[in-house]
């Protein structure tokens, strides 16, 4: 990442940068969809960057529709917020990222939210297709506040299911209250194709999952195998690597979250492992990635931190 580049230093730059990544295909007025039938205000007393629709007759900028919308932070240090974030393997917590863009923590934390909002994928397709093979586990994190500690050692922590496909490098991860067939049986048959060669260890929920794919390979984590003894492609080793760098991030970089913002966390971690240097994109194009699915979501401060928090 080149911090020299003006899109990080200037508010025109920087627009122009993302009307570059939104508007790939011809500006679009967001109030009624129409392509290219738009021109530029210019007025004195009109900003940059506005332009009002030749059929609806509704002004417009880039950032309408988008999680930029209405906000007061410039346009630079959104772009610079979201290069940090894309770019750090770990995360970046809300301190450093308000020393970095000379913000307050508050819209250091807000934006930081916003651009996890960013990075959720929500697009379905099946892992595994032709074969391929597919990792799932679970994991636990923090403290569940609606469950009170007990005899049992990870049951009052968070509870996380993670899905990671071997061929296309993609993970995806959910945030569950129990830990069961009936809990991730469900997430696993709607993410994972059917012809898929399902990969995880040996806990009693599995075999009632895996009966559903073309084959489902177990290690025994009890044995101290982590690598089947009769077939070498049958192991959960890049999910747990996948957990390695998630649970560095969390206790390393954010130290502590909330159960409520949690998906938005794993939507970071998956975001990043899923376009990481191996699946064949760089830090730049990562970033221009994350700007480039602004589009279409809001989020408002009083859904990240109120009662009625998404």
């Amino acid at each position: 990442m080149n911090l020299t580049d003006p899109i990080f230093h200037d508010a025109d730059a920087a627009r122009a940068h993302l009307e570059k990544l939104q508007w790939a295909n011809g500006r679009v007025c967001p109030h009624c969809g129409t392509v290219d039938n738009s021109v530029e205000l210019k007025g004195n007393s009109t900003r940059p960057g506005v332009y009002k629709c030749r059929d609806c007759r509704k002004p417009f900028s880039v950032t309408v529709g988008t999680l930029f919308e209405r906000s007061h932070v410039p346009l630079n240090k959104w772009v610079l917020a979201v290069h940090l974030l894309s770019s750090s393997k770990k995360g970046m917590s809300s301190h450093q990222l308000m020393r970095s863009l000379g913000v307050t923590y508050k819209t250091a934390w807000f934006m930081a939210h916003r651009i996890r909002e960013a990075m959720r994928d929500d697009t379905a397709y099946p892992m595994g297709g032709n074969g391929g093979a597919v990792e799932v586990d679970e994991t636990f994190i923090g403290s569940d506040p609606d469950i009170e500690k007990g005899r049992n050692p990870s049951a009052h922590k968070m509870k996380v299911v993670s899905l990671v496909d071997r061929e296309s490098g993609r993970a995806k991860s959910y945030v569950v209250d129990r830990i069961g067939a009936a809990e991730i049986g469900p997430i696993v048959m709607a993410n994972v194709s059917r012809e898929a060669r399902l990969m995880t260890d040996s806990a009693r929920h599995y075999p009632q999952i895996g009966r559903h794919f073309a084959s489902h390979g177990v290690v025994n984590h009890n044995i101290d195998e982590y690598v089947s003894r009769v077939d070498a492609t049958i192991h959960t080793n890049t999910i747990e690597g996948f957990y390695s760098i998630f649970k560095r991030g969390m206790r390393g970089v954010y130290q502590h979250c909330a159960k409520r913002h949690l998906h938005r966390y794993l939507a970071e971690f998956d975001f990043r492992y899923s376009n990481r240097i191996a699946c064949g994109l760089d830090d730049t194009q990562r970033a221009a990635k994350a700007l480039s699915m602004i589009g279409g979501k809001r989020l408002t401060y009083r859904r990240i931190d109120g009662l009625q928090a998404v």
